[in-house]
């Protein structure tokens, strides 16, 4: 898996990073973005499935950093998060990052759409679930917010931390 995983970042093999399973893509990325010190960016292929590999890398990543008072808000924002990536970008893959500085736990979705997101207001039919992500990230995130990056967009959330000492 390391090889693969090595020739996929050196040669941008986008169809490999497609063929890989969700548990291969969780197996390939778990250890560096757990690693504080290390680049921390999953690249994930824009598709349904890589809704479930996302969540559980961020709940692993929160496991390992001791936050387990974080796993449910960071499941749940990172779960509307890709899928808004995924749903409304027209890119081939989206990038997961996580990091931590001192009061804050930061999770970062990457899409290539440079279309910025915007949260809607009125109040979604109940038959209706679409449109009420951003709302729901608006409720439980600390900060949210969206910066244009030079190829797309980054859309994030963050977490107030207690740090311990």
């Amino acid at each position: 898996m390391v090889a693969e995983a090595s020739w996929i970042e050196v040669h941008g093999g986008l169809s490999a990073l497609e063929r890989l399973s969700s548990d291969e893509l969780q197996e390939m990325y778990t250890d560096r973005l757990c690693d504080q010190h290390a680049p921390n960016e999953a690249r994930l292929p824009s598709r349904p499935s890589s809704g479930p590999v996302a969540r559980r890398l961020v709940l692993n990543v929160l496991e390992s950093w001791e936050l387990h008072q974080h796993l449910e808000a960071g499941e749940l924002l990172t779960s509307e998060l890709v899928s808004n990536a995924v749903r409304h970008a027209a890119g081939r893959t989206i990038g997961l990052h996580v990091s931590r500085k001192p009061g804050w736990l930061r999770v970062e979705v990457r899409d290539s759409s440079r279309a910025m997101p915007c949260m809607i207001l009125a109040e979604a039919q109940p038959v209706n679930e679409r449109g009420r992500g951003l709302r729901i990230v608006d409720d439980l995130a600390d900060r949210w917010g969206a910066d244009l990056l030079p190829r797309g967009k980054g859309v994030w959330f963050e977490l107030r931390i207690r740090e311990r000492h």
